[in-house]
């Protein structure tokens, strides 16, 4: 797994004003991740500058995380809070760290970074390996906007303003994706892409199932709103048997 989250994006990843970072944004998921956590340790896979984590602790739960960013981790570490809080460097399809958890989980298309199949089963895998009988694996990702692309396009644009740019391209035979960002201010040009690869939601049940958890339950948000072939996005949560 490569780092495409180094200090340029760090530098400007948490933005007060984007939706991920507003209340009704952070709010719902904590209160879902603390409920699912119970009296038990909580597991995040791609912790980045800590803004799941970091609310969560505050209500209670230790939260251990796993990231390849030392920029992004940096900026957790600044933050009030960020030292108290356990991280691992490393590849988080594989990093083991001491256990167990009563909950692992992946927010914010963060599945999506690692850009093959095997990677994301091995995942799965690692996730399950931490977590305690019982325990409960969570992730947040959207659904692939295949339904925008006309016959002969692979391009979806998503963000368009006067001064910035940013658009998806996506290979319906791969499952490649990547997500494009241009900006120009001052008369230069900007441009930075990133890699994924989106999965689909009844394959991460495939790879649960291969992980040995079954899916628990499925929502379009964290207030738990039905899952529906409208949804742009899925909160999906798998269960480890609580017997072998």
């Amino acid at each position: 797994m490569d780092d495409h989250f180094g200090e340029d994006v760090a530098a400007t990843y948490d933005d007060p004003s984007g939706e991920m970072f507003a209340p009704e944004a952070i709010d719902p998921a904590v209160d879902l991740l603390a409920e699912l956590a119970g009296d038990g340790r909580a597991l995040e896979l791609g912790i980045g500058t800590g803004r799941i984590a970091l609310p969560l602790a505050r209500r209670g739960v230790p939260v251990h995380g796993i990231d390849l960013s030392a920029a992004m981790v940096a900026r957790l570490r600044a933050k009030p809070g960020g030292d108290a809080i356990g991280v691992t460097m490393g590849d988080f399809a594989t990093t083991r760290v001491p256990g167990p958890f009563a909950l692992a989980y992946l927010v914010f298309n963060t599945i999506d970074n690692l850009t093959t199949q095997d990677a994301q089963v091995a995942c799965f895998e690692n996730a399950a390996a931490h977590l305690e009988p019982g325990g409960h694996f969570v992730i947040e990702v959207g659904v692939p906007p295949l339904r925008r692309l006309p016959p002969g396009q692979t391009t979806v644009p998503f963000r368009v303003g006067e001064s910035s740019w940013a658009f998806d391209r996506l290979d319906c035979a791969t499952q490649a994706m990547s997500s494009t960002y241009v900006t120009v201010e001052g008369g230069r040009g900007e441009f930075r892409s990133i890699p994924f690869r989106y999965v689909w939601p009844s394959e991460l049940d495939l790879m649960a199932r291969i992980a040995g958890m079954e899916r628990h339950a499925r929502w379009s948000t964290w207030t738990r709103d039905p899952f529906t072939h409208e949804s742009e996005k899925h909160i999906s949560v798998w269960r480890k048997p609580a017997t072998a």
